[in-house]
């Protein structure tokens, strides 16, 4: 398993859209971004010429999508993902144009946030999320790339469940551990036995549950939350896993670089355990 780093997208630096990733010493991330002004050939082509320079390898893309995103109980089920009816055309689009820009750069998948899937299989709008996702999926299929989830909104039945129905061959899971704790959805470690098979990439983040109805828990450096990190390696190897860890801090400044060094310091350590 190779350690990374999610990495923002951006344009303001030219000639070093990639000195933070290898500043950290890495080899590898996921490249982020949700400004679609972003996804174009030239951009693409400056990314390739880039990533090549300074020896960074993009494991997929993460594609944000237009309109509102609230990271909370109230307002998230009416603006995340695919879920949303009022955005889910535009979305669809987006998506579409991120995988464009996937097969430009030569990078194997996308991922996204697909929203709080129904629950309830029986629910109306259950089949229409379904359908909005295959209709992406089938897209990257086409291009031969993957799709993959973001574990967060959705327990872990409920996206085992909606991959089986979509039924396309290029699903896979980015497992984020913490994010099954910090909507209340999950144990990291108990989700592999239900996905597991699926699981392409993970996210090294961490958090606490929920403590009221209404937000989601709080996030913290790796290894500070409740998520069992060297039990959570353990299962990933034993389910034979072996791609990339991608180090995520939801922060910024100093405390956010310090905090992913020390991460990937510990990673070592629960690696060799």
């Amino acid at each position: 398993m190779e350690i990374g780093v999610i990495h923002s997208l951006t344009a303001d630096k030219p000639g070093s859209m990639f000195s933070a990733v290898r500043d950290f010493n890495f080899n590898v991330c996921q490249l982020g971004c949700w400004d679609l002004r972003m996804c174009t050939r030239e951009v693409a082509a400056q990314v390739v010429k880039e990533s090549q320079e300074a020896g960074v390898r993009i494991c997929a893309v993460w594609a944000g999508v237009p309109g509102p995103a609230h990271w909370n109980f109230t307002e998230g089920p009416v603006t995340l993902g695919l879920v949303p009816e009022a955005y889910r055309v535009e979305r669809i689009e987006a998506l579409k144009r991120w995988a464009d820009f996937a097969e430009w750069i030569g990078a194997p998948a996308i991922i996204t946030h697909c929203g709080f899937i129904p629950e309830n299989m029986t629910d109306r709008t259950y089949g229409e999320v379904v359908e909005a996702i295959r209709e992406v999926a089938v897209y990257c299929e086409s291009k031969q790339l993957g799709f993959w989830f973001e574990t967060g909104q959705e327990t872990p039945i409920v996206l085992l469940r909606t991959m089986e129905r979509i039924g396309t061959a290029n699903l896979g899971i980015n497992l984020d551990p913490a994010n099954l704790v910090l909507y209340g959805k999950g144990n990291p470690i108990d989700s592999l036995d239900v996905f597991g098979e699926y699981v392409r990439n993970v996210h090294v983040k961490d958090g606490f549950y929920p403590t009221n109805g209404n937000d989601l828990g709080l996030e913290v450096r790796a290894g500070e939350g409740k998520v069992d990190f060297p039990n959570f390696i353990a299962k990933l190897k034993q389910i034979g896993y072996d791609g990339e860890l991608i180090i995520e801090r939801e922060i910024s400044g100093q405390e956010q670089q310090d905090d992913i060094r020390r991460t990937a310091v510990d990673l070592q350590a629960w690696l060799q355990a």
